[in-house]
């Protein structure tokens, strides 16, 4: 627990140099009321960390877990909004990280949910264990995620389907190598859009790592220039991303409008102009 509260501060140093991100960790588990999307896409995260349930009659999928502490918070959000936990049928992850797969455990337990990651994520929600390759290793090693039952690896390009649904699955490695995005579309009052949860872009290190190159992750710099470029060419009308305020939520929340076609673009420059100052750094030795 205690690495756990240094990889946290740690984290919040390098947000606190990204406009637009949270950088509170405090405050990823603050009270937010849930509230409809688009559609069927609801709102069921805290404040700071995103979870989007996405209904259907044929059952629901929920997207990501937030913290292991705010799993009661997501589950007592689906049932004030009307449904049920038990009528989830998957649960979809975006990376292999605490503050977004360590609630997921409870809530794979509440619903009995499939749960979906990438073919690097899922030995991490499985077992528990951070990956050795990932960038942010040394600040998780000592704080191990409560093992995910009944998970599946979803392939690059897959669409998971229930009745209506159907979400298709990017992956987007950089930020961990397990990195996934989802899209879909959503119609609400005649308005068809395009959905897009993005994973995080953002490249954080911890213990030395070092994006120019590491052994550890050779491909990571790779990696994540590529998912940058391919969140910012989704189709994209409403954009959710991992840490909600990193994508401009609750500005498009207060005026009345989730509809933004440039927001996956204007996240994705986020994302690249973090890489280029991550690098800048590495460079000068830090």
């Amino acid at each position: 627990m205690k690495t756990r509260i240094i990889h946290a501060a740690l984290l919040a140093g390098a947000l606190s140099s990204l406009p637009g991100a949270h950088a509170d960790p405090d405050a990823w588990t603050a009270p937010q009321e849930p509230f409809k999307v688009h559609g069927n896409t609801w709102y069921v995260g805290t404040h700071g960390l995103s979870a989007l349930l996405v209904t259907s009659p044929a059952g629901h999928i929920l997207i990501d877990g937030a913290t292991a502490a705010a799993a009661p918070q997501i589950l007592r959000h689906i049932r004030q909004l009307g449904f049920k936990p038990e009528d989830i049928r998957y649960i979809l992850t975006s990376h292999e990280h605490f503050d977004h797969a360590g609630g997921v455990a409870a809530l794979q337990r509440a619903s009995g949910a499939v749960v979906l990651g990438s073919a690097k994520s899922e030995p991490v929600l499985r077992s528990g264990l951070p990956d050795k390759g990932d960038p942010q290793y040394a600040g998780l090693v000592d704080s191990p995620m409560t093992p995910v039952a009944n998970t599946r690896v979803v392939r690059d390009g897959e669409v998971v389907t229930l009745g209506p649904l159907a979400l298709t699955a990017h992956y987007t490695p950089g930020h961990t190598q397990g990195g996934v995005s989802w899209t879909w579309r959503e119609t609400d009052h005649g308005r068809t859009v395009a959905m897009v949860y993005a994973d995080s872009l953002t490249a954080v290190t911890a213990g030395g790592f070092r994006y120019s190159g590491d052994a550890r992750y050779p491909g990571a710099r790779a990696d994540i220039e590529k998912s940058i470029a391919t969140v910012a060419g989704l189709p994209c009308d409403v954009l959710v991303s991992a840490h909600p305020e990193a994508s401009g939520l609750w500005e498009r929340k207060a005026r009345g409008d989730f509809i933004d076609g440039n927001g996956c673009k204007a996240y994705a420059d986020k994302g690249r102009a973090w890489l280029q100052r991550t690098l800048a750094e590495e460079a000068k030795g830090g």
